[in-house]
C-alpha cells in the first residue's frame, strides 16, 4: 500500500498480502460514493469468495447499499484484476457483532463486551475479553470479563498492539445497535427530505425566472 493510501486509511487494523492489494483498489471507490471500508477478506469458501465489508459514515448499511457498493467496485476490480482465479464477490454490512477497526469504533461502543487479540504480549497475555471502559488517542481500557487470580481487573491496550477486535453479541448490544441504527436512518431520511425540498425550491425558482 502506498504512503498516500496509508495516510488516507484511518483504520488501525488493516489487511496484509492480497487482501491489502484489494483494499487499496476498492477504498477510493467506496469513499467516492459515500462509504467507508471496514474489512476485506479473500477466502476459499465456495471456491473463492471475496468479502468486502463496508458501511456509511453514520454506520448504517442496507441491502440496497450493498448492491450499490457491489456495482461500484466490480468494474475497478475487473480493471485491476488482483485475483488470478474466478471468485464470488460478497458485499456485506459489519453486522451487530462487528469488527472494530477504527479508533472511533471503540469510542462508539464504549461499555460493550469485546473480544480482542494482540500482536504482542500486553500484561503477559495476547487474548482479552471484557467491556470497553474507555478509549483515547493512544489505546483502549478493557475491564476484564473474568480476571484470573492476581490479574488486574482492567488492562490498557495500545491501538498499535491490536491485531483483531470484535464485539460480543449480548442483549445490551442488540438493543443499543438497533437504537443507533434507527436514529441514523431517521437522520438520513430527514437529510434526504431536506435535500429534495432544496432541489424543488431551486427548480421552482428556475421556472419563475423563465
Amino acid at each position: 500500500m502506498s504512503a498516500a493510501a496509508i495516510d488516507a486509511d484511518d483504520r488501525i487494523i488493516r489487511e496484509s498480502g492480497i487482501d491489502a492489494r484489494i483494499a487499496l483498489i476498492v477504498q477510493p471507490v467506496l469513499r467516492g460514493i459515500g462509504f467507508r471500508l471496514v474489512r476485506v477478506h479473500l477466502s476459499g469458501q465456495n471456491g473463492l469468495t471475496l468479502q468486502i465489508m463496508a458501511e456509511r459514515e453514520d454506520g448504517t448499511m442496507t441491502v440496497e447499499d450493498c448492491e450499490e457498493v457491489s456495482r461500484a467496485v466490480s468494474p475497478a476490480l475487473d480493471v485491476e484484476d488482483p485475483i488470478e482465479k474466478a471468485y464470488h464477490l460478497e458485499v456485506s454490512s459489519p453486522g451487530i457483532d462487528r469488527p472494530l477497526v477504527r479508533k472511533s469504533d471503540f469510542t462508539t461502543w464504549t461499555g460493550h463486551l469485546v473480544k480482542m487479540e494482540t500482536s504482542v504480549l500486553v500484561g503477559d497475555r495476547k487474548r482479552f475479553k471484557g467491556k470497553i471502559a474507555e478509549s483515547d488517542d493512544d489505546g483502549v481500557l478493557i475491564a476484564r470479563d473474568k480476571a484470573a487470580y492476581g490479574e488486574e481487573p482492567a488492562v490498557r491496550v495500545p491501538y498499535d498492539a491490536i491485531a483483531d477486535a470484535r464485539l460480543v453479541l449480548t442483549d445490551d448490544l442488540i438493543r443499543d445497535a438497533l437504537s443507533k441504527d434507527n436514529r441514523a436512518r431517521k437522520e438520513a431520511k430527514k437529510r434526504r427530505g431536506e435535500a429534495e425540498d432544496a432541489a424543488a425550491d431551486t427548480e421552482n425558482e428556475t421556472e419563475q425566472d423563465n
